[in-house]
């Protein structure tokens, strides 16, 4: 039995064993009484009668191992014109008075902090300060509308707000008080407190009585220790869309997040204490999270914290400008942003002005990765490209090559195996297992190993609706896909993507793999649409590659041809559309549920997380050029 075999296997036959033997590497005030209680399914715990302390775990420890000079923390701001390296020293010294801050605004153990950031250094202190007090952060990402940011003050109940002056996006400056001021105002809840990091690119009005500024109040601050909390505990409350419109606060605990992510540092991603990580995505996100702030400080390396974009800031080099300059070891984004960069430097020039003999490994995750991509980023940085699996709610990846374990074989197209601990099965929609090769539901065997949520915010209710009634005695993934005869997981996409053609449940993803292959586009999606005739037929977008420009009816019928001969005619394939761009998330996921409703002729709203809503126009004007988006 290979040696990926082998850890997974105890992971799963004796998940205590295994999980305590990972937690040994965690620093504790306290021992565990007990590694797992499964005594009140579905809600399971970790290391019950445990405590420690987040942040002691992620800096003073760090310091007290000889860390005290190492740099902990990379900013580099390309639209600002800044690198700052941080030491774990110089990390310490500002957190610890931003937590005393904290704890003169009145914030005690248990009390939440919502923190409204861009991609800053304060960012960083201010969760890691709430940690250090046992105060529970919730991360809202910066820009967000004042609306969103509304609902999730009245759900988490802030006692202070975190915020700045603005963000930037490439250029433009985004000034975050007007929307805080908003939110407030809206929310029926209202913080004590808020706290207000003036930047130079814009200056915040401020109210008195109610708004402190960050440099004044840190100037002659009590620096403030660490708060033993139970493992239990709460860290943070991120919340993800629900599909009532309502956002889900998804809980992450302290023991159990650290133990898993310390440990898929070392064994998912082969990541060492020393060495550079950078995960390009943003705090407000859950990679943010778990691969910008936490697991890279836990396990003592140097985490880049990126203020750019892949392309754009200034051009598609950007991201080997990163990885050169600071020797960046692994690097973990989004496969969208790689689109980004194949479609402004499809042949990869920009590589060539860069030494990245540094770069071992590219991990991508997010969205579905597509073949063409694969291969792509493969060709180019002659490194392994690993596409791995997870989710908000999870905190780590599900399914990922373990380069850290034993580097198995790639396929282009999944993510992989099932990582220690989750024991994924494929399902039918009776529950029912299905062999091989069957497209089914993605299911994972309850419980949860450590890291992911153990409820919702104040809402068990809607967490047995939400992930474990669907299918007793496992966690619901909401995403459709199949195991091929060597475990190897393929995942398809959100059940909801799969669209009923005439009887037949056919997966957007798989057509979305077909089209990515064609030597002309950069990026696509598929969706179904409503037919009086069929239920569904589905429709395609395609964006092209730079330079690429070609007639739309010939490309149409080359990308026809294409689906029909690896799909089938089954797949009733006639439409794809060309269009300069794909509506978005500012994380990068394609908006295709809005884009259904544009497309059917239904009311939509516009997403508070959409990068740029003049998208949503060009999307309407292109599905009525054939006869759709119409009431």
């Amino acid at each position: 039995m290979e040696k990926f075999d082998v850890v997974y296997k105890k992971s799963i036959e004796d998940p205590e064993g295994f999980w305590g033997d990972a937690a040994s590497d965690v620093e504790w005030y306290k021992k565990w009484d007990k590694v797992l209680d499964d005594s009140n399914p579905p809600f399971y715990q970790w290391f019950v009668g445990g405590e420690l302390n987040t942040c002691y775990n992620a800096i003073d420890y760090q310091i007290e191992n000889g860390r005290a000079d190492q740099v902990a923390i990379i900013y580099d701001s390309p639209v600002t014109d800044t690198i700052r390296n941080i030491t774990y020293k110089e990390l310490l010294d500002e957190v610890s008075k931003f937590a005393g801050v904290l704890l003169s605004l009145g914030v005690e153990k248990g009390d939440r902090v919502i923190i409204y950031m861009p991609m800053i250094p304060e960012s960083v202190v201010a969760m890691l300060a709430c940690a250090r007090i046992g105060a529970i952060h919730s991360v809202v990402f910066g820009g967000f509308a004042p609306h969103e940011l509304a609902i999730r003050i009245n759900d988490a109940k802030p006692k202070v707000m975190v915020s700045a002056s603005c963000g930037i996006e490439v250029k433009k400056i985004i000034e975050y008080k007007p929307l805080l001021d908003k939110a407030v105002e809206l929310s029926d809840f209202k913080p004590e407190k808020c706290v207000i990091f003036q930047r130079p690119q814009a200056k915040a009005n401020m109210i008195d009585g109610r708004d402190v500024d960050w440099a004044d109040a840190m100037k002659d601050v009590k620096p403030a220790g660490c708060v033993p909390v139970a493992a239990t505990d709460p860290l943070y409350i991120i919340y993800t869309s629900g599909t009532t419109g309502m956002p889900k606060g998804v809980v992450r605990d302290n023991g159990g997040h650290a133990v898993a992510l310390k440990w898929s540092m070392r064994y998912i991603y082969g990541i060492e204490p020393g060495d550079v990580y950078w995960a390009a995505s943003d705090v407000g996100w859950v990679v943010g999270h778990s691969y910008i702030v936490y697991a890279p400080l836990m396990m003592g390396c140097t985490t880049v914290l990126y203020e750019g974009k892949p392309v754009g800031t200034p051009d598609p080099g950007a991201f080997w400008r990163v990885i050169s300059q600071h020797g960046v070891k692994v690097l973990f984004t989004a496969p969208t942003a790689f689109r980004a960069i194949k479609r402004e430097d499809p042949n990869g020039e920009f590589v060539k002005k860069y030494d990245i003999s540094c770069f071992k490994h590219l991990f991508l995750a997010g969205e579905r990765l597509d073949p063409d991509t694969y291969y792509w980023a493969s060709d180019l940085l002659k490194v392994p490209v690993v596409d791995h699996w997870w989710q908000t709610e999870t905190g780590w990846p599900i399914a990922s090559n373990c380069v850290g374990i034993e580097q198995l074989e790639i396929k282009a197209g999944s993510p992989t195996k099932a990582v220690s601990g989750y024991d994924v099965r494929i399902v039918d929609n009776d529950g029912k297992e299905v062999g091989p090769n069957v497209e089914g539901i993605v299911a994972i065997k309850l419980p949860l190993p450590p890291g992911c949520l153990p409820t919702l915010w104040k809402n068990d209710q809607k967490f047995r609706e939400s992930y474990t009634d669907p299918f007793h005695g496992y966690y619901f993934t909401g995403d459709g896909g199949y195991k091929d005869d060597d475990g190897y997981l393929f995942i398809m996409g959100r059940v909801d993507d799969v669209i009923n053609v005439a009887g037949h449940r056919l997966s957007t993803g798989a057509m979305e793999e077909v089209i990515a292959k064609h030597r002309d586009v950069a990026e696509c999606a598929v969706l179904g649409v409503e037919d009086s005739l069929k239920g569904q037929v589905p429709l395609g977008f395609v964006v092209l590659k730079a330079g690429a420009d070609r007639d739309s009816e010939e490309l149409k019928s080359e990308l026809v041809q294409m689906v029909r001969s690896d799909i089938g005619a089954v797949a009733c394939f006639k439409q794809a559309l060309n269009v300069k761009r794909l509506p978005k998330t500012r994380s990068g996921k394609i908006l295709r549920g809005t884009m259904r409703k544009i497309a059917d002729g239904k009311d939509y709203k516009v997403p508070s997380t959409i990068d740029d809503p003049t998208v949503l126009d060009e999307i309407g004007e292109a599905v009525r050029t054939i006869g759709y988006g119409k009431k």
